[in-house]
């Protein structure tokens, strides 16, 4: 008889291997944080104001640009001369017969000429500047640079070591600066000579105390700060137009969105600059003979 084989014991079951871990390359990404529309309008306020900073220190850079210079102020120049002379007329008749009307009531008809003319050189005339610097030129100058953008000639000319600001920006913010104290000028001249034929034919007004009321109140402070208030608005007009040209949005319907969005905002800025140059110079500013 032939010996029985031995019986090998079963074999303990395999444990299952681990599930494999997932490849951390092949992993979503987590979703980027979006940044609060809250705090949009402080972002653009922030580049804005770096803009205005880099443009300040770019007029102080070499070689400045003299011939985008003269040719953008003499542009400037070309599309808001005449109608400044056309505004500022009826806006000097309009004040000299409000404070005309309001003078004869209260019986001081002999300072109208003073009030008007006050009037007409400290707020009138260089809110005048601003809106036609800003509708006229800062429009032109915000549709020049997106057309630019879009185009991709910004790009090309930084890949090719050209500062945009330097070579476009500069000029452009120079010579609506430029342009919008020249304006401040006329403006002031024609709108009081409006305001001198409006009071003397249609209010009976004589010559001699419109001449003697507006040396008796005028005073040499109110034109510097007039001509202030011009040279800081157009500076304001080609800061927020060329931010706006810098930055549009959405191929060539942005840049036509973006020059109204300049318009608007310019005139916002504006308006809020005024009161508080205003009120600064009444504050600082004695009255002439008090």
């Amino acid at each position: 008889m032939t010996a029985p084989m031995p019986v090998r014991p079963p074999e303990p079951p395999e444990k299952p291997p681990p599930p494999a871990e997932p490849d951390k390359a092949a992993r979503p990404a987590p979703a980027a944080r979006r940044p609060s529309r809250l705090l949009a309008p402080l972002r653009e306020t922030g580049k804005l104001f770096a803009l205005a900073v880099a443009v300040a220190r770019a007029v102080f850079c070499r070689p400045f640009q003299v011939r985008e210079f003269i040719e953008q102020f003499w542009f400037v120049a070309s599309v808001t001369i005449l109608p400044a002379a056309l505004v500022s007329i009826p806006f000097g008749a309009v004040i000299a017969l409000q404070v005309g009307s309001l003078t004869q009531q209260l019986g001081a008809q002999s300072f109208t000429g003073g009030a008007s003319v006050l009037a007409v050189i400290q707020q009138a005339s260089p809110l005048i500047v601003a809106l036609l610097i800003s509708g006229a030129a800062g429009s032109a100058i915000c549709a020049d640079l997106g057309s630019r953008k879009i185009r991709e000639e910004l790009d090309a000319m930084e890949v090719m070591g050209v500062s945009p600001i330097q070579r476009l920006v500069v000029p452009r913010v120079l010579a609506t600066m430029l342009v919008a104290v020249l304006l401040n000028g006329l403006i002031s001249v024609v709108g009081t000579l409006g305001g001198y034929f409006f009071n003397v034919i249609m209010q009976d007004g004589t010559p001699g105390a419109y001449l003697a009321s507006f040396s008796a109140l005028a005073q040499l402070p109110d034109l510097y700060i007039s001509e202030f208030k011009a040279l800081i608005f157009g500076f304001i007009a080609g800061i927020v137009a060329a931010y706006r040209g810098l930055n549009p949005r959405g191929g060539p319907k942005g840049v036509g969105d973006a020059v109204n969005q300049s318009v608007v905002i310019t005139f916002m800025l504006l308006f809020f600059v005024n009161m508080v140059l205003t009120t600064i110079y009444l504050q600082i500013v004695p009255a002439k003979g008090s």
